[in-house]
């Protein structure tokens, strides 16, 4: 029992210690604070693992702010509701893990079986309207756009509307300049085709070619709240988005994207997402592909 006691207090102290040794301290009250914050205007659960994160995410907002504390903090915000330090505080809690051609299945599904049964379905529409919500810094809407690109016959209208909540990822999104490591694992066709490469002081650089780039209009936009959108979209990639929502609001969101879709259309999520027991609208295709029901 000695022992176990010792190794437990040894791991109070040691908890103590890294509280005692952070720059700022952070208490129950402040974290519940933001996280309530977060979780009722971004609808994303910030559970207790997720503390040290905050802590190490926020800490560089006060130093940024030149403030004394996290009870400073809080009292801005507290002051400055939906204001400029609101979209930081989201800016700086957002996890924007994203990557070119991510899920690589839903590529193939969309070049080899989806699009094929949209052209053959809308022959005479000739036109494609793609939403990417929760694009983060781009890679997504832009590996829509390149397989898409490749699909649609001649004469067709693509457009796509790429989303964010967090505003610092969409300019990295909107510029299209990535380094040269992020494209290190695709086949070099792809790469000539896609990219421009930086030269000189930017030859670890790349550029999205202008010819995709074009299809793309990136804009923020907090999935809570009412969308501006006028028409409805053909495909909606919503992925490792509803992850950090509870189940009654991605229910919500499901039935909003139903309305937001046209009959037919299809909803692409993450490969860890599910609309099932969540949704009556959709029936599964498959891979965590969904077709809105007729």
């Amino acid at each position: 029992m000695g022992d176990i006691e010792g190794r437990a207090s040894a791991r109070v102290r040691s908890a103590d210690e890294r509280a005692e040794s952070r720059e700022f301290p952070f208490s129950d009250a402040e974290f519940a604070f933001v996280r309530e914050l977060v979780e009722q205007h971004a609808a994303i659960k910030l559970p207790d693992t997720k503390r040290q994160m905050v802590y190490g995410r926020l800490v560089r907002r006060l130093r940024d702010l030149r403030l004394g504390s996290f009870a400073e903090y809080v009292a801005l915000l507290r002051e400055d509701a939906g204001g400029p330090e609101f979209v930081n505080l989201i800016n700086a809690v957002t996890t924007n893990l994203t990557s070119f051609f991510r899920e690589k299945h839903h590529f193939d599904v969309l070049r080899e079986r989806v699009i094929p049964e949209f052209i053959e379905r809308n022959s005479a529409k000739r036109s494609l309207k793609i939403w990417s919500a929760g694009c983060s810094t781009g890679e997504e809407p832009y590996s829509i756009a390149m397989t898409v690109q490749d699909c649609l016959p001649s004469g067709w209208d693509l457009r796509i509307l790429a989303t964010d909540i967090d505003t610092k990822v969409l300019a990295t999104a909107e510029a299209g300049i990535y380094g040269e490591d992020r494209i290190r694992s695709l086949p070099e066709a792809l790469k000539r085709r896609g990219f421009l490469r930086g030269r000189g002081a930017t030859s670890e650089k790349v550029r999205i070619r202008p010819e995709f780039q074009q299809f793309i209009t990136f804009r923020q936009l907090n999935l809570m709240e009412p969308w501006p959108m006028q028409g409805k979209f053909d495909f909606i990639f919503c992925r490792n988005v509803v992850i950090y929502f509870d189940k009654p609001t991605q229910q919500r969101l499901f039935d909003r994207f139903a309305d937001q879709l046209v009959d037919g259309g299809y909803v692409f999520l993450g490969h860890s997402e599910t609309m099932h027991n969540l949704a009556t609208r959709f029936r599964l295709l498959g891979q965590t592909v969904y077709q809105k029901q007729q």
